[in-house]
């Protein structure tokens, strides 16, 4: 019969050397191409989808931080001129660090509430309000 010490230093053995971490909320990348002078994200539904946030909210934000205009396509997303990867998807980490992740705990658990003609970022895991300017 082995001793405690024993069957801890066997389990301990058998642990994996690298311990991999991951989150349960990550913030999605713009998936899309170019096709002529316009860029198309396919999965503009999938982020906005993350992110629990009304499409309009997303959208309106997105058209202009990027400085063009757009259409939806069914679940694509049309913008009206060549925009690279790397500025689409900085402004969504933007979208997320200003109206999705609490700025108290980091956790995607918040909603956007209003009250007395101002906006709040509301955080159902610690009860965190910051206000928001949209």
């Amino acid at each position: 019969m082995k001793s405690y010490e024993q069957m801890l230093d066997e389990g301990i053995s058998k642990l994996p050397k690298e311990v991999i971490v991951t989150s349960r909320f990550e913030i999605p990348k713009a998936k899309g191409h170019i096709q002529g002078n316009k860029t198309v994200i396919t999965n503009f539904n999938n982020i906005i989808e993350a992110f629990r946030r009304e499409k309009d909210h997303f959208l309106k934000f997105l058209l202009k931080e990027l400085a063009t205009p757009g259409v939806m396509d069914g679940p694509r997303l049309v913008l009206g001129r060549k925009v690279s990867a790397s500025m689409i998807n900085a402004k969504i980490l933007q979208y997320a660090d200003i109206f999705v992740l609490c700025s108290n705990c980091g956790k995607p658990d918040t909603q956007i509430v209003e009250k007395d003609n101002s906006t709040f970022l509301k955080c159902t895991a610690c009860g965190t309000q910051k206000q928001i300017l949209r």
